[in-house]
């Protein structure tokens, strides 16, 4: 029997980006599903969201009341996927950072490895339209993460992930702690932790033309003193 694979998109006013991107999945392989996570988005995100799912029956919506979080959005969205048997859940971005012709690519990957991330930095550096700023703040990001953590990562916060159902099913899901751009460092983390198999491919992120990010400096804060958090409770046996 093939696998069932479900991609995880969080969104938050996403109107304009979300009607292309989806059909581009679908369409890279048939096992492929789509669950929409909305954030009650006051553009009507979750409206459209619906009314895809009303005429693609590959496609599912879940409505969480209000904007609390990516962290936590991937993690109904991982909840949703487990009770209804999902083999492989993918998270990605809504907005074309995370081209979807890199979709089968990761199919491909998870046959041999548990967790398969999206690598931006696996060769070279392979952002497009970032600001020196950014790309600077990014990558100093996972060097810190990598030093402090020891996670063999050269890319731990990038989104662009596909993880075995058995990984999300180890991880108690109620103790991830981390809910913007470090939730990334966290599961792989806890992932690597656990002795799952951890491996990178190189995918070209192309910064969002439509919306904005949701980068801000409480997430950069967040991730500052979460690597530590993960170094203490790693030492000290508690994840």
């Amino acid at each position: 029997m093939a696998e069932r694979a479900l991609v995880v998109i969080p969104t938050y006013n996403e109107r304009v980006n979300l009607p292309l991107v989806v059909p581009q999945i679908l369409h890279q392989d048939p096992r492929l599903e789509v669950l929409v996570v909305d954030d009650n988005s006051p553009d009507g995100t979750g409206r459209l969201a619906d009314e895809l799912s009303a005429v693609e029956p590959r496609v599912h919506v879940l409505h969480r009341p209000a904007k609390a979080g990516l962290g936590k959005a991937y993690i109904a969205g991982f909840r949703w996927a487990l009770e209804r048997g999902y083999d492989l859940i993918f998270e990605m971005d809504a907005d074309f950072s995370h081209d979807p012709k890199f979709l089968p690519e990761f199919l491909r990957a998870i046959e041999n490895a548990d967790l398969v991330i999206g690598s931006r930095y696996r060769h070279g550096v392979n952002v497009i339209n970032w600001p020196i700023a950014r790309l600077l703040l990014s990558v100093g990001a996972n060097e810190y993460a990598r030093r402090v953590t020891g996670l063999p990562l050269t890319d731990s916060t990038g989104g662009f992930k596909c993880f075995r159902r058995q990984v999300l099913e180890a991880i108690d899901l109620d103790r991830v702690r981390s809910n913007g751009y470090s939730f990334q460092i966290e599961m792989s983390f806890r992932a690597w932790k656990k002795g799952f198999r951890l491996l990178e491919i190189p995918i070209i992120f192309t910064d969002r033309v439509e919306g904005q990010s949701k980068m801000n400096k409480r997430i950069v804060r967040e991730a500052i003193w979460m690597v530590w958090w993960l170094r203490l409770q790693s030492t000290v046996g508690r994840l």
